[in-house]
């Protein structure tokens, strides 16, 4: 009688392998509600159907001040096509009168959002240091996260590659800049 021992021993110690090799980031982003500076409600959800960059941020970390006019530049590089950007600050509740003083002097005259943490980060997969910039395709799903400030081919590879139809190799799924 044949024994099936060693096949199932070989066949749990492979998913014990993709288990213990998988991803430690959700494959699915949450969609709390954030709030602009003027106090509307904004979700990550109202942008479906196109590419969104999101970009976590705060006033008090210098990489996100390196970071903020080079993610303008880019943003302004996809104008007219499908391709949003979204910056939520990390400040807490008293720093974030700080916000359009910051924005002004890097120039970035975009809109950031409010409300988010350093465990919001965490919950999207971006660990629990600012800068942090994830790629969600037109369905939502996240496509690349880069942990740390994100270089300008972090961010067009995944956008490029969504535009492109994802044809040919699929980016990074995570970069870590730090």
């Amino acid at each position: 009688m044949p024994q099936t021992r060693p096949a199932t021993s070989l066949k749990c110690l492979l998913l014990a392998f993709a288990i213990a090799s998988a991803p430690l980031y959700a494959k699915h982003v949450p969609d709390p509600a954030f709030k602009t500076l003027d106090g509307q409600m904004r979700k990550l959800s109202d942008l479906r159907g196109q590419i969104v960059v999101v970009n976590f941020w705060a006033t008090w970390c210098g990489p996100c001040q390196e970071e903020l006019p080079r993610l303008k530049h880019i943003a302004a590089s996809y104008a007219g096509k499908p391709v949003s950007f979204v910056y939520i600050s990390i400040d807490v509740p008293k720093d974030r009168g700080k916000i359009p003083t910051a924005l002004a002097r890097l120039h970035v005259e975009f809109d950031s959002w409010v409300g988010a943490d350093t465990d919001t980060l965490g919950r999207f997969g971006l660990g629990e240091i600012v800068p942090g910039t994830l790629v969600l395709d037109e369905n939502g799903e996240p496509v690349a996260r880069i942990m740390g400030e994100a270089r300008e081919d972090d961010v067009r590879t995944p956008v490029d590659w969504l535009l492109g139809g994802k044809t040919g190799s699929a980016p990074a799924a995570l970069t870590k800049r730090y």
